[in-house]
């Protein structure tokens, strides 16, 4: 009798390898930390992965897909199936504390709160990721990637990126 994956993968386990899948766009974060992995099905002889693109037109999100799919494959598990997710749609909110963190870090400004409608409509008060200023300007609401705006901060006077309330 062929062992189901259950029996061979925990679903914690296929959680943690999830973690080390980092996001293309901006790769200190996972796709744990975005938050835009919703669910670890492990059914029978395989695994259903349900993911929720950061916004629909993200083109990052076929690769998103194909990194995971390609990762638990090499840690072993042949049937892998992405059901692309798309409501409820996506938030910033999603993003996890340790996601926010590593954002900061890495010279991000993460999402000022919630989005809430005054952050959507660009109220929100941006700090700078390098001195914590909360002095800063926008510069365009366009940066690297279509989830982030370019600000400069009027203390330090270092420009930087705003990943967007969405």
């Amino acid at each position: 009798m062929a062992e189901t994956i259950a029996n061979l993968y925990s679903e914690t386990e296929i959680w943690k390898w999830l973690g080390e899948v980092p996001d293309p766009e901006i790769p200190v974060v996972s796709v744990i930390d975005l938050g835009i992995v919703r669910k670890v099905t492990v059914i029978g002889g395989g695994v259903i992965v349900d993911v929720s693109p950061t916004y629909s037109g993200c083109p990052a999100t076929e690769f998103i897909e194909d990194s995971i799919k390609t990762k638990l494959q090499a840690e072993g598990l042949a049937a892998v199936t992405i059901r692309r997710v798309l409501s409820p749609p996506w938030t910033t909110d999603w993003i996890t504390k340790a996601g926010r963190d590593k954002l900061l870090e890495y010279g991000i400004a993460p999402p000022a709160s919630s989005a809430s409608m005054r952050d959507l409509l660009g109220k929100a008060e941006v700090h700078c990721p390098r001195c914590g200023s909360n002095q800063t300007t926008a510069i365009s609401e366009f940066g690297s990637t279509a989830c982030k705006a370019s600000y400069k901060c009027d203390e330090c006077l270092e420009p930087f990126e705003y990943f967007k309330c969405i």
